[in-house]
């Protein structure tokens, strides 16, 4: 047990799960049609595709057409945005948004502002929440799209999109949602939501890397990003990675289906590693303690590097971060941290640990034998 890796990190990415493995394996090999061409072999590409949008659909409340493959959140949140933009620009050119969204969304808004658009950052409380009010007060004649994520990838604060939404739609306003931590890690009905687009990505559930899927509310039809082939009805051109969308629908569906199982015993494990953390003297719990991701814990150490505890964790065998996957060679504290109002030299002692089903009991009984350790060696050492 004591060589054997911890990992904690599975906000930043989750291993393939055997199931998703098992789907894509024919189609890297004898199933490998084009799903464009006529004959046996892309038809049978097809079917997959179409079965698999299906899949898809099917778990997340959509319809079969509601559904469009992407590369993955950064696309889908690219897509999203740009198109809307330019589709609505004669209704308005204002956008709100929150200063702890994913940089997908973040540096697209920046893009947007370049263009033309105006933009407004809501400000998140002390425990990483948006509310409702908030959003009335911002909306303007001329906005045309909120874009507030589900749930934050650094702290794991759960948004109230259904209300957010609403708030939104009261002033006949688009509403989409980064939903790439919550997919198959909280229940997840798009039309319980009301949102008018949601974008995912395969790898936060077990599923492949370099795949993703937006929602897109019949009968909006957003602007292609991509412009080459018809692919996706014209919407997103280019050859269909088939394996990839395969594994991504077979972890999905598994993922939902052992949702309430897997949270139960996620969530036993994610409050022990917070009972440790604050156990440990300088500690600062970040993020809601109710309305939280099951899978996330996360803090801050008063007077310490959160990077540098990650190496040192690493040392130990305990593979964990320090905030967002996009940033961890960056020294810079997480933007999340900052906008909840932490100073940037205390933010920048943050450390997130993040779990799955494939997490034990026993895993986590190292971890908490070994975190207070790592931060004592780094203190007397200071």
């Amino acid at each position: 047990m004591e060589n054997q890796i911890i990992y904690a990190d599975n906000s930043a990415t989750t291993p393939l799960s055997r199931t998703a493995l098992e789907a894509m394996l024919p189609y890297f090999s004898e199933k490998f049609g084009n799903p464009s061409a006529a004959y046996s072999y892309g038809r049978e590409a097809k079917k997959a595709i179409e079965d698999a949008r299906r899949s898809v659909a099917q778990s997340l409340g959509a319809l079969n057409n509601e559904i469009f493959f992407t590369s993955g959140g950064t696309e889908g949140d690219n897509w999203i945005i740009q198109s809307v933009g330019e589709q609505y620009a004669s209704r308005g050119r204002h956008i709100i948004s929150t200063k702890i969204e994913h940089s997908a969304v973040l540096k697209t808004l920046e893009r947007m502002e370049s263009r033309g658009f105006s933009v407004t950052l809501l400000e998140p409380d002390s425990q990483g929440m948006i509310y409702p009010q908030q959003l009335r007060d911002a909306l303007r004649e001329d906005t045309i799209l909120v874009s507030i994520m589900a749930a934050n990838n650094v702290v794991g604060t759960l948004l109230p999109i259904k209300e957010l939404c609403a708030a939104a739609h009261e002033r006949h306003v688009l509403f989409h949602t980064d939903a790439v931590q919550a997919v198959a890690h909280v229940p997840l009905r798009v039309k319980e939501w009301g949102v008018d687009f949601l974008t995912l990505s395969a790898h936060k559930f077990h599923g492949p890397k370099g795949i993703g899927a937006a929602y897109i509310r019949v009968p909006l039809t957003p602007l292609p990003l991509l412009s080459g082939g018809e692919q996706e009805k014209s919407r997103r051109s280019g050859t269909e990675n088939v394996a990839a969308i395969v594994g991504m629908a077979a972890a999905l569906e598994e993922g939902v289906q052992n949702l309430t199982h897997d949270t139960e015993k996620i969530i036993a494990m994610r409050n022990t590693l917070l009972e440790a953390m604050e156990k440990i003297p300088g500690t600062i719990i970040t993020g809601d303690r109710e309305n939280r991701l099951p899978t996330l814990a996360s803090c801050i150490f008063e007077g310490l590097e959160g990077q540098v505890l990650v190496v040192k964790l690493d040392e130990a065998g305990i593979c964990a971060s320090s905030g967002s996957a996009c940033f961890t060679a960056k020294i810079e504290p997480p933007h999340v941290l900052t906008a909840m109002g932490y100073p940037p030299k205390l933010a920048r002692g943050a450390l997130r640990l993040s779990l799955s089903a494939y997490n034990t009991p026993e895993e986590i009984d190292r971890i908490v034998e070994e975190l207070p350790k790592a931060v004592s060696k780094l203190r007397i050492n200071k």
